[in-house]
């Protein structure tokens, strides 16, 4: 026989379910009806008056049912006993899905339009950090005598491009000895190892490609150190119009969350603090950091392979989520995400 504190929780994960599925306060001859609690509607009558005095829920109206307050949310989500798994076909078609992006921003847009439809929340993906990434290759492209391209190409798929003005023509044969002492240097290197490198590499360059190393490792160090700006990719944000009535009741919670997401920095600094891929991290209501999004759940995850964290994924919207599909949206979403840029 379940214990107080069980079957009370068993009450809560169902006015949760039910709140989510029907945005309607729930009573308990509902709950009866709906849910094989095993109990009588006295005793759910009794267990609802025990968790509002707890704070896991509240009655909005007089008369009404009963919704779940961001402490109810909390206790729910901690005590997810298992996550419903995406089945093989859903799995794969994500994956088949995320492989026919062209190329690194391709794949991040792909992920976000799939997990914003996947969850209808909004979708928010962090560009690979540069202090995680690799050089993989660097390529010197002569575009005229006295001025080439360097492209450099991260593990992560992602790619820099930067013109080299140089002081004097150089020939074929220079290029490809530049090309070669560049790629020595720099690839299969950690980015602080790799600016450290070209740097000490223009002391040590031969005399007659000397300038053109020089000039190069000059712009290389501006690609190679870890810029303040960050990226963010959205999609999705429509689908905050249609929970609308849900951020603090009034158009104005809504339209906080949206400058929050216009502006980007709030955002990026929860995906910035995510752990490691297959860590996820759920933040409700009043958890939110920043006053904008207090009337919103969020939850991230961190994408990469072989323990190396490229960025963060996640979704956000209001906290009546259905939280344990959100997660395995998120989980898959980031893992397959990893799987394909670290395949590239």
């Amino acid at each position: 026989m379940p214990s107080p504190e069980d079957r009370r929780f068993a009450v809560l994960q169902a006015i949760v379910s039910d709140y989510i599925s029907t945005h309607e306060p729930v009573g308990s001859k509902t709950l009866v009806d709906r849910h094989s609690l095993g109990v009588s509607s006295a005793t759910v009558r009794n267990d609802m008056a025990v968790l509002e005095a707890e704070g896991y829920i509240r009655q909005p109206h007089t008369s009404s049912g009963r919704v779940p307050t961001d402490r109810g949310y909390r206790q729910f989500v901690d005590r997810l006993a298992e996550i419903k798994p995406l089945s093989p076909p859903e799995r794969r078609a994500i994956m088949e899905f995320l492989e026919g992006g062209v190329d690194l921003d391709d794949v991040l847009h792909r992920a976000v339009r799939l997990l914003a439809q996947l969850t209808r929340q909004v979708a928010v993906m962090q560009y690979p950090r540069l202090t995680s990434s690799t050089v993989r290759h660097i390529e010197v492209v002569p575009l005229n005598p006295a001025r080439l391209l360097l492209v450099v190409i991260m593990d992560t798929g992602r790619v820099d491009q930067r013109l080299v003005e140089l002081g004097d023509v150089i020939n074929d044969e220079q290029v490809s000895r530049l090309r070669s002492l560049l790629g020595t240097a720099l690839e299969g290197k950690r980015l602080a190892a790799a600016s450290v490198a070209v740097a000490e590499l223009a002391s040590q360059a031969p005399h007659d490609v000397r300038d053109a190393v020089v000039r190069s490792a000059t712009v290389l160090v501006e690609t190679l150190v870890e810029r303040s700006e960050d990226r963010l990719v959205l999609g999705g944000t429509a689908n905050l119009t249609a929970n609308a009535a849900d951020f603090g009741g009034t158009p104005t919670g809504m339209l906080t969350v949206l400058e929050a997401l216009e502006e980007q920095a709030v955002v990026l600094k929860l995906l910035a603090a995510v752990q490691q891929p297959g860590m996820v991290t759920v933040r409700i209501g009043e958890e939110m950091e920043d006053e904008q999004i207090r009337s919103a759940s969020m939850i991230t995850t961190g994408y990469g392979s072989a323990g190396t964290t490229f960025g963060g994924v996640g979704v956000l919207g209001p906290t009546r989520m259905d939280y344990p599909w959100g997660i395995a949206a998120v989980s898959a979403v980031a893992r397959y995400v990893g799987e394909v840029l670290s395949a590239r």
